[in-house]
C-alpha cells in the first residue's frame, strides 16, 4: 500500500504482483474519491493533497489558532494556513482580482505570506470555496484566460461574454449563437456602443449660456444633471492608472495603489503617478 503522497500521485512508485488469475500485471494505480458524494466506477478525483490533519499542531498563518484540518502551501518555509482563513483569503483575493493565470497551472493563488515559488499547481483546492463562490472563481478564470489571449468582454450588462475578434479594429460584436452572445456592438477601445469618430470624453462646456430655441424636459434635464455630477465626482475623486488609464478610486490607506484591472495589476504612486519605487516608499508612503 501507498506510504506518502508521492506514492499516489506519481507513476510507477508501487509495484508488487497482482494476485488476480491470470493477470501479469505489476503496477498499482491509485484512483481517489470522495466517500459522501459516489460517483460512477468511470469518473476519477484529484487528489487536494495540500489539505491534511494538523498532527504536528501548527497554528494557522492568519488567525493564530490551532485547526484542523489546514492546507500547507507548497511554499519553502510551509506555512499552515486553517481552511476558514484560506476561505477568507480566496475570497478577498477573488473580490480584488488578484488571483495569478499561469499558463501550466491555471488561476491560483501563491502562499498567503507572499513566499516565492508557492503557487498551489492542484487548482481544485478552490472548491473547499463552496459552490457560489468556486462558480465565481472558474468565471474570473474563464475571464481572465480571454484577456490574456488578446480577447475582450462583451460589456452589455447581463451579458459578459468572452469574444476573440479576428482583428484589431474597434467594432466588435457580440454575435448571437447556440444560446450565447447578446448581438451587442460596441467599440474596442470605450466599450461604449459602436460609434463612429472619436470616442467620447467629458469636456468643459459652458452649457446653457446660449439661448435656446425649445423647452427642455425637466426630468431630463435632472439626469444631465446627475450625469455631470457623477463625472465631476469621478474627475475628483479618482486618477487614470499611469499604464491602462483606468480610473481608479482611493478611499483610504497608503499611497501605493494597484491597478484592479486583471490584465494591468500595475503599482504605483497615488501622488506621484508613477511605478512605485522606494523613494515614494520613503518620503510619502502613508501620506
Amino acid at each position: 500500500g501507498p506510504c506518502c503522497w508521492d506514492d499516489v500521485l506519481l507513476p510507477n512508485r508501487i509495484h508488487g504482483v497482482c494476485q488476480s488469475q491470470d493477470c501479469e500485471g505489476s503496477v498499482a494505480e491509485f484512483y481517489l474519491k470522495c466517500a459522501a458524494h459516489p460517483t460512477c466506477d468511470n469518473d476519477s478525483s484529484a487528489a487536494l493533497d495540500l489539505i491534511m490533519p494538523n498532527t504536528r499542531r501548527v497554528p494557522c498563518i492568519a488567525c493564530t489558532d490551532i485547526m484542523t484540518p489546514v492546507l500547507v502551501f507548497q511554499c519553502a518555509e510551509r506555512h499552515v494556513i486553517c481552511l476558514e482563513c484560506f476561505h477568507m483569503y480566496c475570497v478577498t483575493r477573488l473580490n480584488e482580482r488578484q488571483f495569478i493565470q499561469e499558463p501550466l497551472v491555471g488561476y491560483s493563488l501563491p502562499c498567503a505570506a507572499g513566499c516565492p515559488d508557492s503557487l498551489i499547481k492542484e487548482v481544485h483546492h478552490f472548491r473547499v470555496l463552496g459552490d457560489e463562490q468556486y462558480e465565481r472563481y472558474q468565471r474570473y478564470a474563464a475571464e481572465e484566460c480571454v484577456l490574456q489571449m488578446g480577447g475582450v468582454l462583451c460589456p452589455a450588462p447581463g451579458c459578459g461574454a468572452g469574444l476573440l475578434p479576428v482583428d484589431d479594429g474597434r467594432r466588435v460584436g457580440c454575435e448571437l449563437g447556440n444560446g450565447l452572445g447578446c448581438g451587442f456592438i460596441f467599440c474596442r477601445d470605450c466599450n461604449a456602443e459602436y460609434h463612429e469618430g472619436p470616442c467620447r470624453q467629458r469636456t468643459d462646456t459652458a452649457a446653457g449660456s446660449a439661448l435656446q430655441g425649445y423647452i427642455v424636459d425637466e426630468e431630463a434635464a435632472l439626469r444631465a444633471r446627475w450625469e455631470q455630477a457623477s463625472q465631476e465626482t469621478i474627475a475628483e475623486t479618482t486618477r487614470p492608472c499611469p499604464k491602462c488609464q483606468v480610473p481608479v478610486e482611493k478611499n483610504g490607506g497608503c499611497m501605493h495603489m494597484v491597478c484592479l484591472r486583471p490584465q494591468c495589476k500595475f503599482e504605483w504612486c497615488w501622488l506621484c503617478r508613477v511605478e512605485w519605487n522606494r523613494e515614494c516608499m520613503g518620503n510619502h508612503w502613508f501620506g
